[in-house]
């Protein structure tokens, strides 16, 4: 897949994305962006049908893959 994809996402969608790589559920990444769970599961499906993506674990290792330009400011992706 070509990192040209990423243009695809909404900026939400993309902040989701890069942090599905430290493993947090849907409610812990519901919490952390002061959304509804079912929101989250939204945007999930929103991105691997988008990315055409089989499922959540791709969009992990995915997100671990392109960690750089789904967040090129640097910042932490600590547990709140």
């Amino acid at each position: 897949m070509e990192r040209s994809a990423l243009q695809k996402l909404t900026p939400r969608e993309r902040e989701v994305l890069s942090v599905l790589s430290i493993g947090e559920g849907n409610r812990a990444l519901a919490r952390r962006f002061g959304i509804a769970e079912r929101t989250v599961k939204a945007h999930l499906t929103s991105i691997t049908r988008k990315l055409g993506l089989r499922n959540r674990v791709e969009a992990t290792l995915l997100s671990v893959r392109w960690a750089d330009e789904l967040r090129p400011d640097g910042q932490s992706l600590e547990r709140r």
